[in-house]
């Protein structure tokens, strides 16, 4: 790898905490210790009202069990991916057919079964190398256009340990007993700090696009506004990370592109697809919900949605349907009696 992929990590996030004020992290330590989760997802894509589909996704319940002996991971482990391409699919689809090997053989995954604070800078760096490793092989790829380029959000969770890594403007957001915590920041050009950013090495906002250009100020790909290569750029591939340590509050996460979050707030989505796994408790089946609410709602673009529970409800809560029968045949014991001494008095006339 050139020195242009060397890794610096810049925007890392302090174990249990994160920079953003409305999240509390510091679960109590006798919750924490007695915690794991039990992981399971479910997705969901529609093409939208756009006429070619451009949005990608990968999700590995079981990263031990994808890898074999290849690989040692703390247990529970899992990755997931969500591209969310532009100028044509190509990006997209290419970054999603090599993440495995980008993200963890060509980045070298560190190999453990134990977490501290050297293990997490590994991975953080693992993952950013990742972000450069497929930013770079877009470049060298004659198969990909200058002018495709890819969003890119990753989640790992090793162990307790839940780490989001993100490139553009899919977000992920985080249920704890029914609030919704954002675990990455939209990038896009009316962000304060990435509109300082692209201001400094030359760029301009128009309209709230990048070079009145591009809506996003972060992205794999898109060579023709990053050349000539090994020159300062607006447009990044670097992606920020944010990390906490799972709890038993910690219920669910979504993983959504752009076209989700223009029409739809992330308690919205949570509150969603809250009530329908309380429902029926099939993350696949509220993955779908929330992409028909936001067609409901007149999204404009592809839509992709990946949901990653972290609990299993053992009692889910019946539908109103059945709640509604349930009612209305239900009747106390001293209607009962009424009930049955007045059948009696009508069967003795």
């Amino acid at each position: 790898m050139g020195a242009e992929a060397e890794v610096v990590i810049q925007n890392s996030v302090p174990f249990l905490d994160m920079p953003c004020s409305e999240v509390d992290v510091k679960s109590p330590e006798t919750s924490v210790l007695q915690f794991v989760p039990s992981i399971r997802s479910g997705s969901f894509a529609d093409i939208g009202p756009r006429r070619y589909m451009e949005d990608e996704h990968i999700k590995i319940d079981d990263l031990s069990a994808h890898f074999g002996s290849l690989f040692s991971f703390p247990k529970p482990s899992a990755f997931y991916g969500l591209f969310d391409g532009h100028g044509g699919p190509e990006a997209a689809s290419y970054v999603r057919k090599n993440a495995i090997r980008f993200f963890f053989e060509d980045a070298k995954f560190p190999q453990t079964s134990e977490i501290d604070d050297a293990f997490r800078l590994e991975v953080e760096n693992c993952l950013k190398k990742g972000f450069l490793l497929a930013d770079m092989a877009l470049a060298d790829d004659n198969s990909v256009s200058t002018s495709s380029g890819t969003t890119a959000l990753t989640v790992l969770v090793l162990g307790r340990l839940l780490m989001v890594a993100n490139a553009g403007d899919c977000r992920a957001v985080l249920c704890r007993k029914g609030e919704a915590i954002d675990m990455s920041q939209d990038h896009r050009p009316n962000y304060a700090s990435e509109r300082k950013r692209v201001e400094e090495l030359g760029g301009f906002i128009d309209n709230d696009y990048l070079n009145g250009v591009l809506s996003v100020t972060r992205a794999l790909g898109d060579w023709d506004m990053k050349l000539p290569r090994g020159s300062p750029s607006p447009l990044i591939a670097d992606p920020e990370f944010r990390q906490i340590v799972l709890s038993e509050d910690d219920e669910f996460l979504i993983m959504g592109c752009d076209g989700i979050w223009d029409v739809i707030s992330s308690q919205q989505a949570v509150s969603l697809v809250r009530r329908g796994l309380r429902r029926h408790d099939d993350p696949e089946q509220c993955a779908k919900d929330l992409v028909m609410e936001a067609l409901r709602r007149n999204t404009f673009d592809n839509l992709t949605v990946i949901i990653v529970c972290f609990t299993t409800l053992d009692h889910p809560e019946p539908s109103p349907a059945r709640q509604r029968k349930l009612r209305c045949c239900s009747l106390s014991a001293e209607a009962l009696c009424s009930l049955r001494i007045f059948l009696d008095g009508n069967g003795n006339k």
